[in-house]
C-alpha cells in the first residue's frame, strides 16, 4: 500500500507544485511507513522526482492525454489508486487538481479535505489542518473513509530534497470515451512568462494605474523580480488586462510567498482570493484603503512614482549580488 500523488507537468517538464506534492508525501510515509507513488500524463523524464522522496512511478503516455480533461485524467488516477491498493491520495491546489479532486474522490468512494496546509496531525485517526472561510481561519478535519484525497494548499510544505531509488513502471489506463465527449478546439499559452499558478512572486496592479498603457512599469518590476503579473477584476472588466490575469475569488486563487499589490484598494473578494499568500505588499495613495488592513507591508505613495524607484534599487541589487 503506498500513498499515491499526481505528479502535474507542463510541456513535459515538472511543475513545481508537483515537487512540492513529493516533498510532502514522501514526510507522510515515513510517518506511516509506507512508501510514494507518482503517477504521470505524458512528461518527458520523471527521473527528477527520484530527487523529492518518489519510490515508484507510473508513466502514462497517451496522445490523446496531450490536452487536459478533467474527467479521463480523474479516471487515470482512479485506475492507478486501485491498482497501487492506495489508501491515500494526495493533489496539488492548481487550478488543474482542483477539478480533478472532487472527481477522484467521487470515484473512489473516499473522503476529501482541500486546502490542507500542514502535515496530518494523526494518521488514526486521520486528521489534517485546513484553510477555512477565505484563509482567515483554520480548522481541523478528519476523514472517516476507508480511502482518503486531501488537496494540498500551494507554498504550505516547500520543496524538500530526499533521494530515492525510483523505479518505473508504464501504465496504460482503459479510457473511457465518454471522458472525451467534450473537445477542445484550442489552447492559448503564454511563452516565456512566468504563470500565476507557478509563481512564487505575484506583481498585481488595479484601477489606481489610471490605463492599460501605465503597465509598462509592472511589467518591468516583474521582470527584476522574475515575478507573474496579475491584475484585480475592476482591470479584466475594463480589457486593460487580459482575463487570464485576473486574480481574487472571483479568478485565480493566489498562494504565493510574495504578493505585491499596486493601485488596488482592497475588495473583499480580491483579499479572499489572494489571503493564502505569506508576504503580501501594498502601494497605494490612499492610507485608508481596505487592503492596508491585511497587508504585511505598505507603502502610502504614488506608484508611478515608488515603482519606478523600487525597480531601480532592485536592480542595483541584483548588479551588486550577481
Amino acid at each position: 500500500m503506498s500513498i499515491l500523488i499526481y505528479a502535474e507537468s507542463a510541456e513535459g517538464k515538472f511543475k513545481k507544485v508537483a515537487l512540492e506534492l513529493a516533498s510532502y508525501a514522501k514526510n507522510v510515509a515515513t510517518s506511516m511507513g509506507t512508501t510514494v507513488t507518482a503517477v504521470t500524463i505524458n512528461a518527458t523524464d520523471v527521473s527528477e522526482l527520484g530527487n523529492y522522496g518518489v519510490d515508484r512511478v507510473l508513466v502514462v503516455s497517451n496522445d490523446s492525454l496531450k490536452t487536459f480533461n478533467a474527467k479521463a485524467y480523474a479516471d487515470v488516477l482512479k485506475q492507478a489508486a486501485q491498482k497501487e491498493a492506495a489508501k491515500l491520495v494526495v493533489l496539488s491546489s492548481s487550478t488543474d487538481s482542483l477539478y480533478l479532486a472532487p472527481l477522484v474522490a467521487v470515484g473512489l468512494d473516499a473522503g476529501y479535505a482541500s486546502n490542507v496546509v500542514a502535515l496530518p496531525e494523526s494518521t488514526s485517526p486521520f486528521v489534517v489542518k485546513r484553510t477555512a472561510f477565505s484563509n482567515k481561519a483554520f480548522n481541523h478535519s478528519e476523514i472517516l473513509t476507508d480511502v482518503k484525497v486531501i488537496g494540498l494548499a500551494k507554498n504550505s510544505y516547500g520543496v524538500v530534497e530526499s533521494i530515492s531509488s525510483l523505479t518505473k513502471e508504464d501504465f496504460s489506463p482503459v479510457l473511457n470515451d465518454a471522458d472525451f465527449s467534450m473537445k477542445v478546439e484550442g489552447v492559448e499559452k503564454m511563452s516565456g512568462k512566468v504563470t500565476i499558478a507557478d509563481a512564487d512572486i505575484v506583481v498585481s496592479g488595479g484601477r489606481g494605474l489610471k490605463g492599460p498603457e501605465n503597465w509598462g512599469m509592472l511589467e518591468e518590476l516583474a521582470d527584476v523580480l522574475g515575478a507573474a503579473l496579475a491584475c484585480s477584476k475592476p482591470v479584466s472588466d475594463l480589457d486593460w488586462r487580459s482575463h487570464e490575469e485576473h486574480v481574487g475569488q472571483t479568478g485565480k486563487p493566489v498562494a504565493a510567498n510574495l504578493y505585491i499589490a499596486v493601485g488596488i484598494s482592497g475588495a473583499i473578494q480580491h483579499i479572499a482570493g489572494i489571503n493564502s499568500s505569506k508576504v503580501k505588499v501594498v502601494i497605494n495613495t490612499d492610507p485608508e484603503a481596505p487592503f492596508f488592513k491585511v497587508a504585511d507591508y505598505g507603502i502610502v505613495g504614488d506608484a508611478f512614482q515608488v515603482v519606478p524607484k523600487l525597480t531601480e534599487k532592485l536592480k542595483e541589487f541584483k548588479a551588486k549580488n550577481s
